[in-house]
């Protein structure tokens, strides 16, 4: 059988520090916010381009609102204090996510559909992140 070799050659992502990718995924998330919003602003209705900014505004809300409470949780978890209050932001922020949401939807100055659209702001950079990752690896491999 024969072996893998290792890969000599550098990738674009192994010397970096374990939170590159969380700071390329936030990253992304904000272009793909802001494209969004610039292409919706001449083409689709005002309430369209609200509902992107505001879905897209509070994706990168609940990312770190997310990052941090599971951060505290596990924090002290690790030190064996008690996690109640560090588990209920974990909670309490989709409460306040879908508020904001209704309070916007309520006084006519969001479409429901295009603050979705913008909420799913992190998907497109799960997969720009993983199509990336994809490409080095193919690029970066050795032939044996």
């Amino acid at each position: 059988m024969s072996e893998i070799a290792n890969n000599v050659g550098s990738s674009a992502f192994k010397e970096a520090d374990p939170a590159a990718m969380e700071r390329r995924l936030f990253r992304t998330m904000c272009w793909a916010v802001a494209l969004a919003v610039v292409v919706s602003a001449p083409l689709a209705p005002w309430r369209v381009t609200t509902g992107l900014l505001l879905g897209g505004i509070l994706s990168l809300f609940n990312h770190h609102w997310l990052r941090t409470s599971l951060a505290a949780v596990f924090g002290t978890a690790e030190s064996g204090k008690r996690v109640k209050i560090n588990a209920a932001r974990y909670v309490l922020r989709y409460f306040v996510i879908a508020s904001i949401v209704a309070v916007a939807y309520t006084l006519n100055l969001v479409q429901i559909v295009a603050t979705l659209i913008g909420l799913c702001s992190f998907v497109v950079a799960a997969f720009s992140e993983a199509f990336m990752q994809i490409y080095f690896a193919i690029v970066n491999r050795e032939e044996t």
